[in-house]
Formats: C-alpha cells, sequence, structure tokens
C-alpha cells in the first residue's frame, strides 16, 4: 500500500461458525485499545440480521453488523460503515439482501453467490486500507471456517483478507462441543502452506473441568503443526456480550421467579442484540417460544423485529400463537411490538413493490404498513407521550434508539384511533410518531430501548450492566488467560526460524 502508516492486523478466526471469534475480537479491541493504542475492528463480510445505523459514506447514513459495531464501541473509536463493508441480510434460507458500504445493493443482491464475491472483495478491500492507514491495531474477524475447501477459491472474509493484512491470526475453537483438537488441526492442515503461516496461536473456547486433563493435547497438536496452544479460556455465559449471527439462548434465562417475558422467536427474526439487557437483569425470567403453551403465565410478549414480516407472521398464525398473543391482550396483559413485531400488531401489511409480500396483520392495533422501496436508516432521540396503563410507567420518559425498516405506518382510516405513544425528533428538527398504544398493546418502530437506561429504570426499576463494564470484563478475562506476553507478542513480526 502507498501509505507510510501501516497497522498492525490481529485477526481471529475460527474452526466453525459459533466457535467465540465475535466474542474474542470484541474483547481484544478492548484489550489493544486499554494500551493506549488507536484500534479499529473490521470484517470483511458478515451475515447477519442483528445490524446497527452507523455513519456512512458523504455524510450518509448506513448500517452494519451488530457485532462489527459492538467491536468498535469496545476499541473506543466511532464506528463506521467500512468496519463490515459488506453486511448480508437473509430474507429466506437461499437469498439475502446485499448492503455495501451501508446501502442496499440491487445489483448485487439478485447476482449469483460466486459471481458475485469478487466484485465484493473489490469493495471491501479499500475500506481495510483505510483502516489500517488511520490505526495502529486493526482487529479483523473471520467468518465460519477459513478451511472450507470448497469455498476457499471465492472466500475472500478469511485468507484473502489476513493475507491482505498481514495479519497474525488466532484459532479459536468450541472446546465445548467436543473434538477440538480434530478441528483445529484439522482446518490448520486444509490450508495452504502460506496460510497456515499465518495462525500464530490455538486458543482452546469455552472449556469446562481441570485443565490439566488436557495434557498432553496441545503438546501433541504444537509437534504436530509448530503453532502454540496459547489460551484456554474457560465457560462464561454471563459476559453480557450479545449473541452473534442470531444465535439465542433457547432454554430460560434468568431467576425462576419475578417478571416473566417471553419473546416470540419466528424463523426471520431480527436485532436479537437489543435484548441482551434483558438477559442480564435481576428479577427477569426471558424465554424464547416458539409454541403457545411457552406464552403461560408470562408477563410481557414481545414481538421482535423480521426480516420477512409477512413470511413471519404466516409462520406465527401457523403454530396459533396468533390467538395466545390475543388472549392476552384480552386479559389486559402487556404486548410490545418493535419494528417488524409493530407492523404485524397492525391491520394489514400491503406491499406494492414486491419486498415483503401483503398479509393480514394481528389486528392489535389500528394501523396500515406499507413497505417502501427505500429504506429508512436514523439514530432516533424519543420522547414517551403520557401514556395509560399498563405503560404509563413509560410517561415522559426520553430515550435513544434507531429505526431500520422499509415499512411506513400509519393510522388505519376507518378505525378509532390508536393513542400516538411515541415520538422521534430527526435530524432536520422534524418530530414523527414512531410508537402507538392501543390499551395493553405498544408498538414502536426504535430499536434499542432495552439499552436505554431511562427505559429499564421506568419498566423494571434497574438497569443492566453498561456496555462499557462489559467491554472492561472481556479484556479482563483475555489478560488473565491468554499465556503472559502473547497478546503483546501479536504485534510484533514473526520472528523467522
Amino acid at each position: 500500500m502507498s501509505s507510510k502508516h501501516r497497522a498492525r492486523a490481529i485477526m481471529v478466526l475460527g474452526t466453525t461458525s459459533g466457535a467465540g471469534k465475535s466474542w474474542l475480537a470484541t474483547a481484544l479491541s478492548r484489550w489493544y485499545a486499554r494500551q493506549g493504542l488507536k484500534v479499529a475492528p473490521f470484517k470483511a463480510q458478515n451475515m447477519s440480521n442483528n445490524a446497527r445505523v452507523v455513519p456512512a459514506l458523504n455524510g450518509k447514513l448506513g448500517e452494519i453488523g451488530s457485532a462489527q459495531y459492538f467491536q468498535a464501541l469496545a476499541s473506543r473509536c466511532t464506528p463506521d460503515v467500512r468496519m463490515n463493508p459488506v453486511l448480508l441480510k437473509p430474507e429466506k434460507d437461499t437469498a439475502s439482501q446485499v448492503i455495501v458500504l451501508g446501502e442496499v445493493d440491487e445489483v448485487l443482491t439478485r447476482a449469483p453467490w460466486r459471481e458475485r464475491s469478487e466484485l465484493l472483495w473489490q469493495r471491501a478491500k479499500p475500506a481495510l486500507h483505510e483502516l489500517m492507514a488511520e490505526n495502529d491495531v486493526v482487529v479483523i474477524e473471520g467468518a465460519g471456517s477459513p478451511a472450507e475447501i470448497n469455498l476457499h477459491s471465492s472466500d475472500y472474509v478469511n485468507m484473502r483478507t489476513a493475507l491482505e493484512a498481514e495479519a497474525a491470526c488466532l484459532l479459536v475453537t468450541d472446546i465445548d462441543r467436543g473434538g477440538a483438537f480434530a478441528h483445529l488441526y484439522g482446518t490448520h492442515q486444509l490450508l495452504p502452506a502460506h496460510e497456515r503461516a499465518l495462525i500464530r496461536g490455538f486458543v482452546l473456547n469455552r472449556f469446562r473441568g481441570d485443565a490439566s486433563l488436557l495434557a498432553p493435547g496441545p503438546e501433541q497438536l504444537q509437534a504436530l503443526t509448530g503453532v502454540p496452544t496459547v489460551a484456554v479460556l474457560p465457560m462464561w455465559r454471563g459476559h453480557g456480550l450479545p449473541e452473534e449471527d442470531g444465535v439465542f439462548d433457547d432454554g430460560i434465562s434468568g431467576s425462576s421467579r419475578g417478571l416473566k417475558i417471553a419473546i416470540v422467536a419466528y424463523p426471520r427474526l431480527s436485532n436479537l442484540d437489543e435484548f441482551q439487557p434483558l438477559r442480564s437483569l435481576p428479577g427477569v425470567r426471558l424465554s424464547w417460544v416458539r409454541e403457545p403453551a411457552g406464552l403461560d403465565g408470562v408477563d410481557l410478549i414481545i414481538l421482535p423485529g423480521s426480516k420477512a414480516v409477512a413470511a413471519d407472521l404466516a409462520w406465527l398464525r401457523a403454530q396459533k400463537l396468533d390467538q395466545a398473543i390475543a388472549q392476552h391482550a384480552a386479559a389486559g396483559k402487556k404486548v410490545l411490538g418493535i419494528c417488524g413485531g409493530l407492523q404485524m400488531l397492525g391491520e394489514s401489511l400491503l406491499d406494492p413493490h414486491g419486498l415483503d409480500g401483503n398479509a393480514p396483520g394481528l389486528g392489535l392495533l389500528p394501523l396500515v404498513t406499507q413497505f417502501e422501496r427505500d429504506k429508512l436508516l436514523r439514530p432516533a432521540r424519543l420522547r414517551f407521550a403520557p401514556l395509560s396503563e399498563p405503560w404509563a410507567a413509560l410517561s415522559a420518559v426520553q430515550a435513544q434508539g434507531y429505526e431500520i425498516h422499509h415499512g411506513r405506518t400509519v393510522q388505519h382510516p376507518s378505525l378509532a384511533a390508536a393513542t400516538p405513544a411515541v415520538f422521534s425528533d430527526s435530524a432536520d428538527d422534524k418530530v414523527g410518531v414512531v410508537g402507538w398504544q392501543a390499551g395493553p398493546v405498544l408498538g414502536c418502530y426504535a430499536h434499542g430501548l432495552f439499552e436505554d437506561s431511562a427505559v429499564m429504570q421506568a419498566l423494571f426499576g434497574a438497569q443492566a450492566p453498561s456496555l462499557d463494564r462489559v467491554f472492561e470484563g472481556l479484556a479482563d478475562y483475555v489478560d488473565r488467560h491468554f499465556q503472559p506476553g502473547v497478546l503483546a507478542g501479536l504485534l510484533q513480526d514473526k520472528k523467522q526460524n
């Protein structure tokens, strides 16, 4: 590259999806930032329906994967679209919306996957070089496994990025799944020799038990590969960082007593990271529900965002969850719809452009939503109106959130009006309604309500740990469990044997 300055790149690869790459990259981002270094995250391509609104090019706003958003905050830098230049948002099993540098690219969305891969790399590569020219350290996250040999020729997210950045790579595996040594050895051996040379250490993640029982596995693995095992990270479920890629806990988390909250887990639900504070809240029992029985006895039902609102609404009806939700509301118990969940609560979905699908809504709010071609992206400065019970605790609360949606929602002209419940001040000083109430049912377009301390205090009288406290805990954790000197040593060029 032409720039005189070039950051050191540290890259986290994984033997599988869900091995712990996002978690570890976030922890390393804060660890290096604490050394007084200027740090930025990077992931060439992310596939996730968890996204955040961040600054884009030419003064616009765009969206990136939530993992890179959190990694930027952990790095103590301002998130921007270069940190995740390509975001794929799955809409169904065989198709994803392609977002390049924060904006939807309709042409690439329609292009065959293998053909578009080279085009996407040419868009992602300049972003990587810009970040490396502006920072001391760039912490890079891979995707899936770097050793998918059927995809290797077109995979630019893993080793092509590693080679471009001359990255010092860590390879992490989930030892709790079993087969960890085979996963590490097999991944290492399937890579070409010049790519294997970039791997500086193996990391065993989510270990439970006596670490001494691992011997002589790490030593034998190093004898076979020349790569040391540089960290054994014990299982830590309560670290407070949202899970990546829409992975969530199918079980019930939190206290067996207290407030019971159920989130409806339809197939294309999105922005699950915003519910992490509920998992960390004392006195809350949180569950993810796919059948009516899971709603028995709960205090609050949440309909989250969705990347395919009409399809998820059809699934909800097929599961007969629509009836259970209606009965819950009829009993005066709280229902909250967020973004796509708000749209489902209305009377109908209209789709003149073929973006999502037409469908009748649940009829719990007298609203109509029409899907428009242009996606609305904006941060939201929220003000709650005076509300009636059971939502009165939110009256006059001011909060921060963000909006990502194609839908535009208005009052149904032939039905009794819903109460405007949430107002948003936009950048052009225009005030718009982004939430409505009808009795126990509240719908709001803004994501991030549970990440706002004022909302949490009003609803629950308590707050989850702050993100900064979470990041500090992650950095402390890797500092304790990596071998001394390893993390600092990754900033140095590899010594030649």
